[in-house]
């Protein structure tokens, strides 16, 4: 704990920022049913009320509280991100490290799938998929998920290339260890700075992709609160100069800025680069 302190003391302004707008939201989303004051679907005024003591930021198109959907929103959409963006790394990880361990036509199939899959741009292919398999939100979740389980093999592959040609992983193949034993002891251990950086980036594409999907009508859908789908509910007050819509929009762009500063900051303290003062 000591160290992690001194690491973030150490940390440079744009990390501290970073972390600081990522604990933010995390706190806002868990705590969401206890600093809202009214329920998530809760219609509780008049449609777009513009701000004030009774509303902090105003009502949207059905009259509901906008901070408390906001709220909601953080926890709904970076969730289902976290998660989808989990799956999508399991998926893609242990595919692409066993791609690399086994070589061969094992590489060459997945390798083969996973071209398929990168070779149709994401949106296009994420609204054919949903079409088919409906817009719940397992359904969101399974869809984005194996969309981008994709590039995170690609990584996972080419990072765990250099490493099973070393020594140490020969000499456990001649140990007669299995398959798995060398993946998790051996070859995942010394490819995790890389993944972990993806992980960051990866869910900044998912996050984005989740609230354009939203905004389309394809993602999650109402009475659910999610930032995306509120950019498209209230998009019409932008005609009349209003904030609102953009208040969503903002929250959407910071939290994607906020991880790309810790991401950065993760990658040149792995890249073993030095500050020289």
């Amino acid at each position: 704990m000591v160290e992690f302190w001194k690491l973030l003391k150490s940390a440079p302004f744009t990390a501290k920022l970073g972390l600081l707008i990522i604990v933010i939201n995390i706190f806002v989303g868990v705590l969401a049913p206890v600093i809202s004051p009214y329920g998530e679907t809760e219609i509780v005024g008049a449609e777009y009320e513009p701000p004030s003591e009774q509303f902090w930021l105003g009502t949207d198109n059905l009259g509901r509280d906008m901070f408390t959907r906001m709220n909601y929103g953080a926890r709904n959409t970076i969730g289902i991100a976290f998660i989808t963006t989990a799956l999508a790394f399991f998926i893609g990880s242990v595919m692409g490290l066993m791609a690399s361990t086994l070589g061969g036509w094992v590489d060459q199939l997945l390798s083969r799938i996973v071209d398929v899959i990168l070779s149709i741009p994401t949106l296009i292919f994420a609204l054919l998929l949903l079409t088919i398999v409906g817009t719940t939100i397992p359904g969101v979740i399974g869809v984005i998920a194996i969309l981008y389980s994709a590039p995170v093999f690609r990584l996972a592959r080419a990072v765990s290339m250099n490493v099973v040609v070393l020594d140490f992983v020969e000499v456990a193949r001649l140990r007669g260890e299995g398959l798995w034993w060398i993946i998790i002891r051996e070859v995942l251990p010394n490819s995790m700075p890389p993944l972990v950086a993806e992980f960051g980036l990866r869910f900044c594409f998912v996050f984005l992709l989740i609230s354009a999907l939203s905004f389309l009508g394809l993602g999650i859908q109402p009475p659910t609160a999610d930032w995306g789908s509120m950019v498209r509910d209230n998009a019409t007050l932008i005609t009349y100069g209003e904030f609102t819509p953009l208040l969503p929009a903002a929250a959407i762009a910071v939290l994607t800025v906020g991880v790309n500063f810790v991401v950065d900051w993760f990658l040149y303290k792995t890249s073993g680069l030095r500050d020289d003062h």
